[in-house]
């Protein structure tokens, strides 16, 4: 899936899709994994000086100089600090020019969503405290060696390649390094501490809060249930971002983005293909536009787990129609309802599938990787043990060990290229090699069943309510403790 700014659909890894048939995590308000690439494409076009220093996603934007910047620079006294520190967060400094760009970033943000704007000292505040929490979970992140797997930021940064058109770690690295020296690396450490945090948060909430079977029949059994509904949607959602926050663009811009937004629209009433509409967007249209097109397939999601925005919109839609451009913060939003299903009694299909997954990244360039996953075709078509060349050279650490063996697979489980080509196949016979976001594959379909997974979707859609229920109080606590135990001097 590539890139869309909304943490209500789950992200597609290499091997499995948290959807409903497993238990998701508390979908936090910090980066999750669409999040993270949206927040490091837009960090691409900022100045040397704002990409400094990451500071909280949900309190701040691209630090371009405005005029909210200086009446948030002249509210913040020169008398209120030494040296241009603002705070002290055990021996971290934060600078009056990183909360003056934060509350710029924010006003924006506010203006934009047309909410109410809170008072400047109140503002101040606020997002100050923000700017501290993020220092403070930093800290712990270092403290506690928490980093992420080289595995896990190559999936991110391929995720980031993908949304930029280009089909390759190497080939990322070369655009980023061609806009500036050195960006590449940058951008990887960005990654790296995106993903370290998001590992913490996750973490951290997933400790404090305890969802016991008892608990699910009792949900199970209240009025409440009834907000898990049967339903669940298939959407296609398309966005066409803006470079920056819908009040600073230019309406040379606007007109591009409705522009693209309008085809977009068009394309959707005709196809189901996601990536066929992306690539010809990227192609086509939007080739020439600010920013990368994004979006995807986000697979089925009751209404409950669907962005408010969205489900307001798909749940009168019948299957096949598409709304209308919508207007965001964000971008351009365009959605189709693909399909919808009842899952009281789901009768689903599934596959017993291995596979072979040969990643691309800085070292192994595309054509050196197909050359490798070509060979190993080669050797199966020789009447190769698929169980043991995947042992031997699979890259994916989850399955390798077990022969490439993923279990039983259900559909929306798996990116579209792996899905598409394990319906394709054959029981009891191999694919020829393909390629995915990940890298190349190779798959085999040992066996197909139908299962009904009715009671199995029930609970875990009641657990998944019950966490996020409860995570947000969870995580409010934690933060407060990790505020309490840390040494915080606010400089007046």
């Amino acid at each position: 899936m590539t890139a869309l700014n909304t943490q209500h659909y789950e992200s597609q890894h290499s091997c499995s899709h948290t959807n409903a048939l497993g238990t998701s995590k508390f979908r936090l308000k910090k980066l999750t994994d669409a999040l993270l690439v949206s927040t490091v494409l837009a960090s691409l076009s900022l100045s040397a000086q704002a990409a400094d220093k990451t500071v909280d996603s949900a309190t701040t934007a691209k630090s371009t100089e405005t005029v909210e910047a200086a009446s948030a620079q002249a509210a913040i006294s020169a008398s209120e600090s030494s040296n241009g520190i603002i705070a002290l967060v055990n021996d971290t400094p934060i600078l009056k020019s990183e909360l003056a760009a934060a509350i710029a970033a924010a006003q924006t943000r506010i203006k934009a969503s047309g909410q109410p704007a809170p008072s400047p000292q109140r503002l101040q505040n606020e997002v100050l405290n923000s700017l501290i929490l993020r220092e403070l979970q930093l800290d712990m992140v270092q403290r506690a060696g928490i980093r992420p797997s080289p595995d896990a930021v190559n999936e991110s940064l391929a995720r980031l390649a993908q949304a930029q058109g280009l089909k390759s770690l190497t080939e990322l690295q070369q655009a980023l390094d061609a806009r500036q020296p050195g960006r590449y690396a940058a951008v990887r450490a960005q990654v790296i501490e995106e993903e370290s945090l998001n590992a913490l948060q996750q973490s951290q909430v997933a400790s404090r809060v305890r969802i016991t079977e008892q608990d699910v029949d009792a949900f199970l059994a209240s009025p409440e249930a009834q907000k898990l509904q049967s339903t669940e949607y298939r959407t296609i959602h398309i966005r066409i971002p803006f470079s920056d926050d819908y009040n600073r663009i230019t309406e040379s811009e606007k007109n591009a983005a409705m522009q693209i937004a309008q085809q977009t629209q068009e394309l959707l009433k005709t196809s189901n293909d996601a990536q066929a509409i992306l690539n010809q967007l990227t192609t086509g249209i939007a080739k020439n536009y600010v920013a990368p097109v994004q979006g995807g397939d986000m697979g089925y999601h009751p209404a409950a787990g669907l962005p408010t925005d969205i489900a307001k919109q798909i749940t009168p839609l019948e299957v096949g129609q598409v709304t209308a451009p919508q207007i965001t913060p964000e971008g351009i939003d365009v959605v189709k309802l693909v399909d919808k299903r009842n899952n009281d009694n789901m009768i689903i299909p599934q596959w017993k599938v291995r596979h072979i997954l040969v990643k691309t990244d800085e070292r192994n360039s595309d054509a050196l990787v197909e050359q490798r996953i070509n060979d190993l075709y080669e050797q199966l078509r020789r009447d190769a043990d698929f169980a043991s060349l995947a042992a031997t050279y699979s890259d994916d650490p989850g399955s390798a060990g077990r022969g490439g063996d993923l279990d039983w697979v259900t559909e929306g489980q798996m990116v579209p290229e792996f899905e598409e080509m394990m319906k394709r196949t054959p029981e009891g016979d191999f694919s020829t090699p393909f390629k995915s976001q990940f890298g190349w594959h190779i798959l085999k379909v040992e066996g197909m069943r139908e299962k009904d997974v009715s009671d199995t979707i029930k609970r875990n859609l009641a657990r998944e309510a019950l966490f996020q229920r409860l995570a947000p109080q969870a995580q409010e606590d934690w933060l407060q403790e990790l505020r309490a135990n840390a040494y915080v001097k606010i400089i007046n």
